[in-house]
């Protein structure tokens, strides 16, 4: 499944981005959803776009713990998340915990990472989906400026957690969600300010 409707071009970004493929989106929970990949076979296919992009230190685990958060493996995500203490660390322990779901533990994350410089490109992208889906309240909630806010969005996963009636906008969220994880993983594998040693 591609899930940003176009050509990444880089061929780093591709080939990290080839390994969040599935059956289905992440849940907005924990998962774990049928048919994602084992923790061995996604640990093999890590390394060997690790190998084809010649990505190294931090940057690796990072995309490394991103594809497995991806999957639902949350212990061994965590596990990458607490070791790095930089902003991209703090943004995927943001991400893991979102998903945990432990919303203010999440929040607490997202607060060290503060502003990021990938956040105007991930609002842009949001931007458009909400737009696409009707959705004026959802946008507004989660573009702040010109910025997207991991606060606006942690809230509105809450308020969709355990409701049945809340279909439609958890579709959105997964969708938004998906857009996410693009948007670290570009980052981090293209190197962006601050992804990593």
């Amino acid at each position: 499944m591609d899930i940003s409707g176009k050509s990444a071009g880089a061929t780093g970004v591709v080939a990290w981005q080839a390994l969040l493929v599935g059956p289905a989106l992440p849940e907005l929970g924990p998962g774990p959803r049928a048919g994602v990949r084992p923790v061995a076979v996604l640990e093999a296919a890590c390394a060997a776009a690790v190998t084809a992009c010649s990505l190294a230190g931090e940057r690796a685990q990072l995309a490394r713990g991103a594809v497995l958060l991806w999957h639902d493996h949350h212990d061994e995500a965590h596990g990458i998340a607490q070791e790095i203490a930089s902003r991209e660390g703090s943004w995927l322990h943001g991400m893991l915990h979102r998903r945990e779901p432990d919303f203010s533990n999440a929040a607490y994350w997202y607060q060290r990472v503060g502003q990021h410089a990938a956040f105007a490109g991930l609002a842009r992208r949001v931007a458009l989906v909400a737009e696409e889906a009707g959705d004026g309240e959802l946008k507004r909630a989660l573009i702040r400026g010109a910025s997207w806010s991991a606060r606006g969005f942690i809230d509105a996963c809450e308020a969709c957690a355990g409701r049945a009636d809340a279909e439609p906008r958890r579709q959105l969220l997964q969708r938004i969600q998906a857009i996410e994880f693009e948007v670290f993983l570009e980052h981090v594998v293209q190197g962006g300010e601050g992804a990593g040693r």
